[in-house]
Formats: C-alpha cells, sequence, structure tokens
C-alpha cells in the first residue's frame, strides 16, 4: 500500500517545477509504459489499479518478470495522479537527466528546431511525427511546452523515449549550430516551394507555432525559407501536420 506521501508525491510531477526537481516524469497509459520500458529511461515504479491488474494479468506477469517495482493502487487515489479523464488505470515513474547540447559532439546532419510550440498536443505529435520519420535529435525553444509535460508524453505515444530531445534550447545556440557549418532553413509561409527545393547536407530545419509563425530573429538567422505550396483558401496549416509534410519531403 502507497501512502498518502507517496500519492502526494506522484501527483507533484504533474507540474514542471516537481519534474525539474526530482528529474522524474509521468508516463500514463498501457502502450506509452511499454514504450518506456522497453528503453534506455529507467523505470522506478510502475503503479496500477487493482481493476487494471485483474483484467490485464499477463501484463503484470510480465512487468514482474522484468524485475519491475509494482505499486497496487485503488482507483480513488490513482485519479489523483492521473492526467487523463478516462485513466486505463497505468502509470510509469521514469528518471531522467536533462541532455546537454553541445556544438563539440557529433550531431545529426539533420536537426529540428522547435519554436513556440506550446500546444501539448502538437508537440507530442510532432515528436511523434520525427520519430516515424527517423529524425534522432529535435532542439526545443524555451517559450514551448515541455517534452515531458504528461499530455505531451502521451500525444507523442512514447516516442519521447526513443529521441533525444534537448530542452530549453536558447536562439543563440541556434547561432552557434549555424556557425558550426550547419544551414538553418526556416518554414515559413513566405518562403520557397518546399516541392522546389533542395536541401543542403547539413541542416537545421525550423518549426514554429501556426498562429505566430516564425519569430524575427530565426527569420533574420535564417539561411533560406521553405513553405508548403497552398491551393485552398484555408489561412494556416497546422504545425503538426506541416511538420508531416515537410519531414516527408525532406526524407523523400
Amino acid at each position: 500500500m502507497i501512502s498518502k506521501s507517496d500519492i502526494k508525491y506522484f501527483s507533484s510531477l504533474n507540474q514542471k517545477k516537481y519534474r525539474k526537481k526530482e528529474n522524474r516524469f509521468l508516463a500514463e497509459g498501457l502502450k506509452i509504459v511499454l514504450e518506456g520500458i522497453k528503453s534506455q529511461y529507467e523505470c522506478e515504479v510502475i503503479l496500477v489499479t487493482y481493476e487494471f491488474a485483474d483484467k490485464q494479468s499477463d501484463v503484470i506477469k510480465y512487468l514482474k518478470k522484468e524485475n519491475l517495482a509494482i505499486e497496487l493502487i485503488n482507483f480513488h487515489d490513482f485519479q489523483k495522479i492521473s492526467d487523463t479523464k478516462t485513466p486505463q488505470g497505468i502509470i510509469g515513474v521514469f528518471k531522467y537527466e536533462a541532455l546537454n547540447f553541445s556544438i563539440n559532439k557529433n550531431h545529426s546532419n539533420l536537426l529540428v528546431y522547435l519554436d513556440n510550440i506550446s500546444d501539448p498536443g502538437n508537440l507530442g505529435t510532432i515528436i511523434r511525427t520525427c520519430h516515424w520519420f527517423d529524425i534522432k535529435e529535435i532542439l526545443i525553444s524555451p517559450n514551448s511546452s515541455e517534452f515531458l509535460n504528461p499530455k505531451v508524453v502521451r500525444a507523442s505515444m512514447g516516442s519521447i523515449f526513443h529521441l533525444k530531445i534537448y530542452d530549453d534550447i536558447e536562439i543563440n545556440v541556434l547561432k552557434e549550430i549555424k556557425s558550426s557549418g550547419y544551414k538553418i532553413i526556416c518554414s515559413d509561409l513566405r518562403g520557397e516551394n518546399i516541392f522546389n527545393f533542395k536541401f543542403p547536407e547539413r541542416f537545421v530545419i525550423t518549426l514554429s507555432s501556426e498562429s505566430a509563425g516564425p519569430s524575427e530573429e530565426i527569420i533574420s538567422l535564417a539561411d533560406k525559407s521553405v513553405t508548403i505550396p497552398k491551393f485552398g483558401n484555408a489561412e494556416s496549416l497546422n504545425v503538426s501536420v506541416a511538420a508531416g509534410i515537410i519531414l516527408s519531403r525532406i526524407k523523400s
């Protein structure tokens, strides 16, 4: 039986300041927990409701076989920790250490920089899309949602466990990356047609909020800008949808 203080502790991990303080985050849902277990992240404990344990006995056997710590919890207490309206009844508590981006290390020829992606659902979907297209490294600006936000983790469907994700990357880091030989390619409505564009060998593709667009700093830093051609009358394209189109073009 877990204590009230344990429940308070696990609940606190729904807030960014406590995730940073404890170097822990929550991953909710069976598929996402299993993705975490298969990754390099260390699982501290898995919380399951009595109902989940009864219905998913094969899962419990698997978790025990993997020598993972399991705590049974009643549904009422589970709801205090859960971030969802209709929880499945399983949450993993994972440890993490923030990655520091160093220009002196070997990095992928293609980096994705996410600027002002404040919607957790969009951010999680972009991370999932990057995983699909085998992007290895993602850089996230300070004005974006935190990638360990429970909503981001869920929207990524566990992809956050399989990529190198650098949080709080300021514009000056982007400048250093450019100085090291990378080209900065900005996605912008005013850019060149992406289907006619020849991408350089080493570059950063920047994706920005569809409502605000790229910041003036990014526009001034960019070597080139690209856009997805528009055929209808819609004002803008959702950034996560745009990410899929742009990465598909880059990888084709």
